[in-house]
């Protein structure tokens, strides 16, 4: 083998071993993120640790709901593909900013949603304090 020369499927070995590391981060942060949200007292630091996986919660929920139209449904699956995606603007290990491109997506998507879904569907589906979820959406 000449020196320097790589051995036939290396790349793709060290393709996986990175797409491994990049998912085991991601679910670390996420996990941190939910054991923050149970543990912090209750206040703005709580609160904004349970946003996310709140969210995710409430595209679960409506994406099956009859009552959300299509439009909203699909905002709403968007923004939770987005969510979970491991691609984002603001990577997730940064601290404190990490995850806000995920809040500033999901927080569009529910307000576009807002506007087209009955506020008694979204309080039904959001399990987190409805008043962070009010504040979100806004005067009816």
């Amino acid at each position: 083998m000449f020196p320097g020369a790589r051995e036939k499927g290396s790349g793709v070995r060290d393709w996986l071993v990175g797409l491994g590391a990049a998912v085991v981060c991601l679910v670390g942060s996420w996990a941190l993120l939910v054991l923050s949200a149970r543990r912090l007292p209750p206040g703005i630091l709580r609160d904004l640790a349970a946003f996310l996986p709140d969210c995710l919660t409430v595209v679960r929920r409506l994406r099956r709901d009859p009552r959300v139209p299509r439009r909203a449904r699909i905002a709403i699956v968007v923004a939770g593909v987005w969510l979970a995606s491991p691609i984002d603007l603001i990577p997730e290990f940064l601290p404190v900013i990490g995850p806000l491109d995920d809040i500033v997506v999901v927080a569009l998507a529910l307000r576009y949603a807002g506007r087209q879904v009955p506020r008694q569907v979204l309080l039904e589906a959001w399990p987190g304090e409805p008043r962070l979820l009010l504040r979100l959406l806004g005067a009816p």
